[in-house]
């Protein structure tokens, strides 16, 4: 696509968006427990995801903290659907030990993937991560009109994320959840 036909495809879609942030840590939680901002939990990752999308002219709907348990995952993303943010990011529980269930528990709800989130995310990660790129298993997808993320947890991770994917292509992606 020429960068003319990709300014006519993103028109209109720069403007204030809302976002659902959320942390997923069974540690993080049973140190801090439920708590209302990423500043409570100490929560390096969730800070850093609160400051890029407030920095880049977005607001912050709500921020959880939650345990590495698919129920209590597959809540937080049902209580985010009732929110009126536009778009979800969970941060950890990506990996693959067998504590890591971010992925399967939030994957089989998408309406739609995203495949290329989770392949550019990878793609970019290779300069700061090398091989190692083999075990990310970033996601993202839409459900029911909203634009869901899952990023591993670390705070490079989520920079990257974050900075050079998911908040260029915000307003494209939420324009295109809604049709």
């Amino acid at each position: 696509m020429s960068s003319q036909s990709t300014k006519e495809h993103k028109e209109g879609t720069e403007k204030e968006y809302s976002f659902y942030l959320v942390t997923i840590s069974s540690s993080r939680f049973s140190e801090f427990g439920a708590v209302s901002s990423p500043e409570e939990a100490n929560d390096g990752s969730g800070k850093l995801m609160h400051e890029l999308v407030i920095s880049s002219g977005h607001k912050v709907t709500k921020y959880e903290l939650i345990p590495d348990d698919p129920a209590l995952i597959k809540g937080v993303i049902h209580r985010a659907l009732e929110s009126d943010a536009d778009v979800v990011i969970t941060s950890g529980g990506t990996g693959l030990a067998s504590k890591d269930v971010t992925i399967e528990s939030v994957a089989p709800l998408f309406d739609k993937d995203i495949p290329g989130f989770g392949e550019l995310f990878r793609f970019k990660s290779i300069g700061q991560i090398g091989s190692s790129v083999i075990l990310s298993r970033a996601a993202a997808g839409l459900l029911k009109g909203k634009v869901i993320f899952c990023v591993p947890g670390s705070p490079n991770a989520v920079e990257l994320a974050l900075r050079e994917i998911i908040l260029p292509e915000t307003g494209h992606l939420v324009k295109h959840a809604r049709q």
